[in-house]
């Protein structure tokens, strides 16, 4: 089944086009951020996470059926001792014309190069406060100066393209005034994510959301423009203001028609395909990962559950599927 055209087979009943894979390498991790594992990371013993063999055999069958960007999320991805090992295997695909990573930072400031030179093209960090005082509260951890050293050392060793992740909290992270200073003098995008709810989440949920769209009125009473998406971009509104080197993206799941540009699927830490972060399903493929004479099964399985993915997810009426933290498939 491969395909030399340049074009993704990969095309949904509403004629949506994937070509960008989000893949979790782990549940686990290291933080404890209150909107997603307030309690810490729980292992499930019943879960195995994806061998190297069964990512190869993943992205390989992705590959060929159009995939040409893939985003290693978790959990922590970087917590995986394999970490730089899988990053070098996905760059073994030359249709692959993106690697990126969303980590939480805490072990950027000591593997950047490494992953950098394996063959990692972008890079998220979650920062969902620039108080350190406040970092630590969201998250469990007093490590927002690591993390700020990790992104340094990242634009040191010349990592191309670097964005931060907020998730936006009604009186917690709200106030523009904290990032513009940073993002005056950093080449950066700042993206604001809208609070999702989850099946774990609930409570947090009514106490902390609030809507993209005040953040968006602030900027452009501040002169901020609209940019023109880019093709393997995701679902972010880009504003840029001429006084800064940074620009501010916006993710608002909640907004009208938000599921028309969808362009990615993902794969869990434990071999099921999610066509939504918030489906009410997943599809099992890790029986057709254990070698690589099921490639076959494997991508035609892959296509025909694409005819399950539905027009848009249901947030609006309060059902995450089958999400129950944001751990759970790699957010």
């Amino acid at each position: 089944m491969q395909q030399h055209s340049g074009d993704t087979l990969l095309v949904d009943g509403y004629q949506r086009r994937f070509e960008y894979l989000r893949l979790s390498l782990t549940e686990q991790c290291n933080f404890r951020c209150q909107y997603c594992l307030p309690d810490g990371y729980h292992p499930d013993r019943t879960n195995q996470f994806l061998a190297m063999p069964e990512i190869k055999r993943v992205i390989n069958a992705f590959s060929e059926l159009g995939v040409k960007k893939v985003r290693l999320t978790g959990g922590e991805p970087t917590l995986r001792r394999d970490f730089t090992d899988i990053i070098s295997s996905i760059a073994d695909y030359s249709s692959i014309k993106e690697i990126a990573l969303t980590t939480n930072g805490s072990r950027l400031y000591h593997n950047i190069a490494q992953w950098k030179d394996a063959g990692l093209t972008s890079l998220n960090v979650s920062i969902d406060s620039f108080s350190p005082q406040q970092f630590a509260l969201i998250t469990g951890e007093n490590k927002l100066h690591q993390v700020m050293r990790g992104i340094d050392k990242a634009f040191e060793v010349g990592m191309a393209k670097i964005k931060i992740n907020t998730v936006l909290m009604r009186g917690v992270n709200d106030d523009l005034s904290y990032c513009l200073p940073w993002l005056k003098e950093h080449n950066v995008d700042l993206r604001f994510i809208e609070l999702m709810e989850t099946g774990e989440g609930q409570s947090y949920f009514k106490r902390y959301h609030m809507s993209g769209e005040k953040i968006e009125q602030q900027l452009l009473k501040q002169g901020w423009q609209l940019m023109v998406k880019e093709g393997l971009s995701g679902p972010a509104k880009v504003y840029q203001h001429t006084d800064y080197l940074g620009r501010i993206g916006l993710i608002m799941p909640y907004a009208k028609n938000f599921c028309q540009s969808c362009n990615r699927l993902r794969i869990s830490a434990i071999g099921k395909l999610h066509y939504c972060l918030f489906g009410d399903s997943a599809i099992e493929l890790r029986d057709l990962l254990s070698n690589d004479g099921q490639k076959i099964l494997l991508q035609q399985r892959i296509l025909n559950s694409l005819k399950m993915k539905p027009e848009t997810h249901f947030l609006h009426q309060h059902d995450a599927g089958i999400t129950q933290n944001l751990s759970f498939i790699g957010g």
